[in-house]
């Protein structure tokens, strides 16, 4: 399918092809699920008092969607041959079906990061903890758009229709799924970025990571990091990296570990698993950070500004922190960061 796509289409259309015999398809069935119970089993663990976000809405329609997909599946595989509406409906079409889905999962990448970069970039800065009813709207209506806009261009390509077409009558035993390239350009740009900004801040990464200790904030254990901090402007952004990168990586650095072992194996896996609500958090954090980063002198500290993520606070990147309940730092301008 990928020689015949290249030909025909843009770019955004290439696909590595994986082909895999028709009664494979019966083991979507587990990994459906487990998907769909790892899905709302995030949406069920994250904080629940988060402002609403482009993110949030788009990662509540994935699992909704992975789970119309299991149940479309679970359904044919248990009749295996029905008529429904007048079409008639096959083991064929678990296969089909989810090809639909991971051509459109493939796509996808780009416009969600996208939107949901402008939508942090933008708002990150706003203090109302949950925003009007039309903005609401808005995000419901973007995230409505750019699904509608994935399955019709999936379904609306030539090459992608003729080539399944082909593949049903010419290879009927046989499955392939695709992996997305924007997925996998998006994990190598992920791992650049981290890495260059972790070798740009070693310095301060290394002196933060030695003044660290565990104390008690609130009956929880938290990391207190002590430093000098610096009025200069742009000592204020490096100091201000070298805190994000470690209230990243102390939620998300698994992710970041196993992204650099799927890249360094070159395995491919297929878009309809690619797309998950655990990585869409995950690009989220990074998305928050950077913009958290690129605005940092238009962040009200307010408590309504810090519920923007709903895995990993920020809080403490921008200010010092003094509580009774805490131990006294060991030097002025200490950070206590909750990880």
């Amino acid at each position: 399918m990928a020689a015949i796509l290249c030909e025909n289409c843009s770019g955004q259309y290439h696909y590595t092809q994986v082909n895999q015999p028709l009664e494979i398809s019966c083991m979507l069935l587990p990994i459906m699920l487990g998907k769909v119970f790892l899905d709302f089993f995030m949406l069920q663990v994250k904080q629940k008092n988060v402002k609403d976000s482009f993110m949030g809405y788009f990662c509540v329609s994935l699992a909704l969607l992975d789970f119309t997909l299991l149940t479309s599946i679970s359904f044919i595989f248990c009749f295996e041959d029905f008529a429904l509406w007048g079409v008639r409906f096959t083991k064929y079409h678990i296969c089909l079906f989810t090809q639909i889905v991971s051509l459109t999962y493939g796509i996808l990448h780009y416009p969600v990061y996208l939107v949901a970069g402008l939508d942090y970039y933008m708002t990150v800065a706003q203090t109302s903890q949950f925003p009007k009813r039309g903005q609401r709207l808005l995000y419901v209506f973007a995230v409505v758009v750019i699904w509608i806009s994935g399955f019709f261009c999936i379904l609306k390509v030539p090459a992608v229709y003729e080539e399944l077409e082909i593949q049903n009558r010419f290879s009927p035993y046989q499955c392939p799924l695709y992996a997305s390239v924007q997925s996998y350009s998006v994990s190598c740009a992920m791992v650049l970025l981290i890495g260059t900004a972790l070798l740009a801040c070693r310095k301060e990464v290394i002196t933060m990571l030695l003044s660290v200790r565990v104390v008690s904030f609130a009956s929880q254990p938290v990391l207190m990091f002590s430093y000098v901090s610096n009025n200069n402007g742009t000592c204020f952004k490096w100091q201000l990296l070298t805190r994000l990168l470690i209230c990243f990586l102390g939620t998300w650095a698994p992710f970041v570990v196993l992204q650099i072992i799927i890249l360094f194996l070159g395995a491919r896996i297929p878009a309809y698993m690619e797309m998950n609500v655990p990585w869409l958090y995950f690009i989220n954090s990074f998305l928050i950070a950077a913009a958290y980063w690129c605005r940092c002198h238009d962040v009200e500290l307010t408590e309504e500004m810090w519920s923007t993520d709903p895995f990993v606070s920020w809080k403490f990147c921008f200010m010092p922190f003094n509580n009774e309940n805490t131990e006294p730092a060991d030097k002025p301008g200490t950070v206590i960061v909750i990880c």
